[in-house]
């Protein structure tokens, strides 16, 4: 599988530790950055990974950050990307199974390497279970600001 992953400086070894067990594994990682753990501003690195999904360089993506919470915010800003802030692995497969996540995000201060790991295979070997879910997926890719009726 195609594989975007980007951190920012707070997840950048959990995010090195990532790259190369995923790469063990068989999987094609593009390293969007950082290079090293320089202090650096997340929403860039969401903003690239959610480009390499947009254009379908990548087919998922992994983003990181200290909490999870802010990269996360950044890459679920481009329509074409369902990003999920998850810590444990039945969340990774739920957002997958339900949701058709694409891309991962993790808080390296929250989780640890093999939960880490644990959560990005529950991921990556779940599918998307259609059905149901489908055209609330589609709404998240097309949204309707409208108020509800009360």
């Amino acid at each position: 599988m195609r594989i975007a992953i980007a951190s920012d400086h707070a997840a950048f070894d959990l995010k090195a530790a990532l790259t190369v067990w995923l790469r063990a594994e068989g999987h094609e990682v593009a390293d969007l950055g950082p290079a090293n753990a320089d202090r650096v501003d997340y929403p860039d690195f969401g903003y690239a990974i959610a480009a390499a999904i947009a254009s379908g360089t990548a087919e998922r993506g992994i983003a990181l950050c200290g909490s999870g919470i802010g990269i996360s915010i950044a890459v679920n800003r481009n329509p074409a990307v369902r990003c999920a802030l998850v810590g444990e692995p039945l969340s990774a497969a739920l957002a997958r199974e339900h949701n058709d996540a694409n891309v991962l995000a993790m808080g390296a201060r929250l989780t640890g390497e093999d939960m880490a790991r644990a959560c990005v295979t529950a991921f990556l070997t779940t599918d998307f279970a259609g059905g149901r879910h489908s055209a609330r997926v589609d709404k998240l890719s097309h949204p309707q600001f409208e108020e509800l009726p009360a």
